[in-house]
């Protein structure tokens, strides 16, 4: 079981977390990019995605699906971003410190699209 010294720095959230079909990964700071989203198809590391950054007007910064695939999704994740850009940035500046009874109310208070 994890403890309250765990540390959590990313979250797969599915579509039951956020209503779009597919996983949408979120993580703390990360590399020397800013906050951003990831979504995949299907999750893993090694599979397609696209980033959305997390701002009030959020838009696409990279894609790696097929074009057809990213314009299909990405109004859905684009309005899952502006819906929750606060708690996301929160998590992407905070979360590294936070435990797993912290990081569960954070995913849970997301809403969905």
């Amino acid at each position: 079981m994890f403890g309250e010294e765990d540390v959590f720095e990313m979250v797969n959230l599915r579509e039951q977390d956020t209503g779009i079909a597919g996983t949408v990964f979120i993580s703390t700071i990360a590399g020397a990019h800013g906050p951003r989203v990831k979504y995949y198809l299907k999750p893993g590391r090694h599979q397609p995605s696209f980033s959305v950054a997390i701002q009030k007007e959020p838009r696409v910064l990279a894609n790696g699906l097929p074009v057809h695939e990213m314009r299909r999704i990405a109004p859905s994740v684009i309005a899952w971003v502006k819906l929750n850009h606060v708690a996301l940035l929160r998590f992407w500046n905070e979360g590294e410190t936070w435990d797993v009874r912290e990081l569960a109310a954070f995913a849970t208070s997301l809403q969905r699209v």
